[in-house]
């Protein structure tokens, strides 16, 4: 049953160390397995990703890339709600990535310097989508749009193949909707070794996004720097800031959307009533009854759900920016006042009618969201995610000449005499 919790400066501080801490709940075997996976994938490309297929899977899929007219009949045979779902959230994700979109600039100054920058896509990006019971289409979506709007030229996905070899329709037709480029059959570490490095089928590409479970998640933490990636996801979180106004139906079922994704999630409620907190905590005990997932609910809330009861919302909201919550819910009379209190959280959903399943699947702000703490220094993923720029500078002989003995002295400061020199030879 989900604790309840007094803040009290003290009590409220040991509980949330107690869930930092569940991110290091990781086997401690697993980096060396994939480290293992990653240097034979390198070594030995598509035939060491299709052992590693029959190995973990069973058998090879039907086929290692999916044939484009596989991806066209499983948008064709789609059902047709289904289909019109996705685009509409296709167009609201669309229009709000459009916003992010960044223009290059150029600065010409009086005495004939160019200083300036340019903003261009990434050539290619790996996608990497689970297929099995966790299969996302949602996830296609939210990586593959703004890569798009970015000007990515070439989105490649991998997903394993469902046990009988063939690939989840649902994740082929999201990525019809979208336009991913290529789609190939393989999962795990070394899917993501073979985008990092490429192999005979598989592309090299600049950036992994996507979510994954632990051995997804250490491989792409392995291989930044090889290539570049999203972030390191942690297990979901959810914190809900709520007064005396709020529904506790709503507030127990917004907890349990979270609490589902996995006995690591952490899901909290902050509230200044006492009232609310005591019949929240029954609502989740009522609801939970009736749901697929309940046995994984029970366990993320017992260990890593609370309900802490603050004295003000300005108290409560003090509690979530420590935390940095992946998602923060302000169920609160008057929610956009709080607004520009709020400093470190992934995405904020205001008011009772904006649950965090909206944000999943269809408002339009990315999903992709910092997890562990680190909305305190990262942002969700968006169109500048996949953009890389560059800067320019064109001289004149004579701005250069103006700018001599200040490079010099700087260059020389450092002991960089060869610095200092570049800059010396052009006027002797």
């Amino acid at each position: 049953m989900m604790k309840k919790i007094y803040a009290n400066g003290t009590d409220e501080k040991n509980f949330l160390k107690e869930v930092e801490k569940r991110n290091g709940e990781k086997d401690k075997k697993v980096s060396e397995i994939v480290g293992e996976i990653i240097e034979t994938v390198k070594n030995g490309g598509d035939k060491a990703v299709k052992d590693y297929t029959i190995k973990f899977d069973g058998k090879l899929p039907e086929y290692y890339e999916v044939p484009r007219d596989v991806i066209n009949d499983a948008l064709s045979e789609a059902n047709p709600d289904f289909v019109n779902a996705l685009l509409n959230a296709q167009e609201n994700i669309t229009d709000f990535h459009q916003r992010q979109t960044e223009q290059g600039f150029i600065n010409p100054l009086a005495n004939g310097v160019i200083l300036g920058q340019r903003v261009r896509g990434l050539d290619r990006v790996g996608l990497y989508v689970p297929g099995g019971t966790a299969a996302y289409p949602s996830s296609v979506l939210m990586n593959a749009i703004p890569a798009k709007i970015a000007g990515v030229k070439e989105i490649i996905m991998v997903t394993p193949p469902q046990k009988d070899g063939t690939p989840n329709k649902d994740i082929l037709i999201a990525a019809a909707t979208c336009g991913v480029d290529r789609v190939f059959m393989a999962g795990g570490a070394q899917a993501i070794a073979a985008l990092a490095y490429g192999t005979e089928e598989i592309p090299k590409v600049d950036k992994i996004v996507g979510p994954g479970n632990i051995f997804v998640a250490t491989a792409k933490k392995m291989l930044f720097g090889i290539v570049d990636i999203d972030m390191v996801a942690g297990p979901s979180e959810i914190l809900i800031v709520a007064d005396e106004t709020a529904d506790p139906k709503y507030l127990a079922a917004d907890l349990m959307s979270q609490a589902e994704h996995d006995v690591l999630a952490s899901a909290i409620l902050i509230t200044t009533s006492d009232e609310i907190a005591d019949k929240t905590i029954d609502e989740i005990e009522r609801q939970k009854k009736s749901l697929s997932r309940k046995d994984i609910i029970s366990k993320s809330i017992d260990n890593y759900g609370a309900v802490i009861v603050a004295k003000s919302v300005l108290d409560a909201i003090d509690i979530a920016n420590s935390l940095a919550p992946e998602h923060l819910e302000m169920q609160v009379e008057n929610p956009m006042e709080y607004l520009g209190r709020i400093d470190n959280a992934g995405s904020i959903f205001l008011g009772k009618y904006a649950p965090e399943p909206l944000g999943d699947y269809f408002a339009g702000p990315n999903h992709v969201l910092p997890t562990s703490g680190t909305a305190r220094f990262f942002s969700p993923l968006s169109v500048y995610s996949f953009t890389k720029r560059s800067s320019f500078i064109y001289y004149t002989e004579q701005a250069l000449l103006d700018a001599k003995n200040d490079i010099v002295c700087i260059a020389e400061r450092e002991g960089l005499t060869a610095h200092a020199n570049a800059i010396r030879v052009r006027f002797e």
